[in-house]
């Protein structure tokens, strides 16, 4: 995102109430149309996109608390919870008690969950290419969201 001073035609669309110029519709379309391009990829794993985005996470980082999983994803633990729930059951992750904090609960892939991981390696090559987006391309639209999401969540904190 730069700060460049925007153009006659930006000014004049910053009061619109057009659904087309709202950059919150414009995100919740891309995001949309990114998991629906996601959805058969993941079928053939057994996966919802929201596990997936679990999986990625203790895949990076090993076994966690729930409360580290939940922040990386930057969901609540009333909506991590019930993720977990689905993938114990399905054999893919594991829930214990931390030893030195009962209240804490530690969360790992199990065998089956580190085998998902060698089947799912194959996704973000195949999505970047379904979509016709560069490396360097990808790099810079990820930093860009990254830049907006810490502006939007700045924005929200100060509103509390």
């Amino acid at each position: 995102m730069t700060n460049e001073e925007p153009t006659g035609e930006e000014t004049a669309r910053e009061g619109s109430l057009l659904l087309d110029d709202q950059l919150c519709f414009a995100l919740y379309a891309a995001q949309r149309a990114v998991t629906a391009a996601y959805r058969p990829l993941l079928d053939e794993l057994g996966l919802t996109y929201p596990q997936y985005l679990v999986l990625l996470v203790l895949w990076e980082r090993g076994r966690i608390t729930v409360k580290e999983l939940a922040g990386a994803l930057r969901l609540d633990y009333g909506t991590v919870s019930p993720l977990l729930k689905r993938l114990e059951s399905a054999g893919v992750v594991r829930r214990e008690r931390a030893a030195h904090d009962e209240r804490s609960v530690l969360v790992a892939c199990t065998g089956r969950g580190e085998e998902l991981r060698e089947r799912a390696a194959r996704v973000p090559g195949v999505l970047r290419t379904a979509t016709g987006l560069g490396g360097a391309e990808v790099a810079r639209l990820r930093e860009e969201l990254r830049q907006l999401a810490l502006r939007a969540e700045s924005v929200a904190e100060r509103s509390r």
